[in-house]
């Protein structure tokens, strides 16, 4: 059993617990798809609508590919997000302004993405900006051993500028419904009684965007309906 190491953000959700064997053996699928790649350096991007189950997938792929004895890191897209000290620079709020300006993907490249890579130093930082208490954590450095995986999830995870760092692509589809649905009561505690218009009408509009811009359904190896997560289907992969 190898480590799966975790970043120094406060924005955690915890591994789940095992939800059926056929998502078990799904998980078990995907990790052999990820470690046939090579024994250098990889790196897996998962992308999907707001609560989708990305972080899940994220979580229980670590979890499995560390069973097979391969050293894990896994990151957030959401922790490198831009500092809310400059959000009066620039719309974040709307859909179109959360998908252009609400991420800093310059510094997720040269931070986390590059370094991870088969050429890269291995120095990896896993958090930059931390989204809850805006701590900045790009000093804390995780070593990538040379036969590491990477696994980060995120919103748009799949967009230009970030696509061609990925070894192997996964898209978590469930029902725009579904996601707004979901996100609203998983953020009822910070977000109140707004949690379902900031679903509704920021972050759908942006993942809309993204589908119409960036095609990630299109461009991702594996497709997983996630929309009942004890009875996940592998559409593609």
């Amino acid at each position: 059993m190898a480590p799966v190491r975790f970043s120094a953000s406060t924005w955690q959700q915890p591994v789940p617990a095992p939800a059926s064997a056929a998502r078990g053996e799904m998980i078990a699928r995907i990790a052999a798809r990820v470690t046939a790649l090579g024994a250098h350096r990889l790196r897996v991007g998962i992308d999907g609508f707001t609560a989708s189950g990305k972080t899940s997938l994220g979580h229980e792929l670590a979890e499995r590919i560390g069973s097979l004895g391969r050293p894990v890191l896994r990151a957030s897209l959401d922790d490198f997000k831009k500092p809310w000290r400059d959000r009066h620079l620039y719309d974040r709020e709307s859909g179109e302004g959360y998908y252009r300006n609400a991420f800093d993907y310059p510094a997720a490249r040269r931070l986390l993405l590059e370094p991870a890579g088969p050429r890269g130093s291995g120095r990896c930082v896993l958090c930059g900006i931390d989204p809850l208490t805006q701590v900045d954590h790009s000093a804390v450095v995780t070593t990538a051993e040379p036969d590491a995986v990477l696994i980060v999830d995120g919103v748009f995870a799949l967009r230009p500028e970030l696509i061609g760092y990925w070894d192997l692509r996964v898209w978590v589809d469930v029902p725009a419904e579904t996601s707004v649905r979901r996100g609203a009561a998983r953020d009822q505690d910070w977000a109140g009684s707004a949690a379902e218009s900031i679903h509704r009408d920021r972050y759908l509009p942006a993942e809309r965007i993204h589908l119409a811009e960036a095609d990630p359904i299109g461009l991702a190896d594996v497709v997983v309906d996630n929309s009942d997560f004890a009875a996940p289907r592998l559409v593609r992969g």
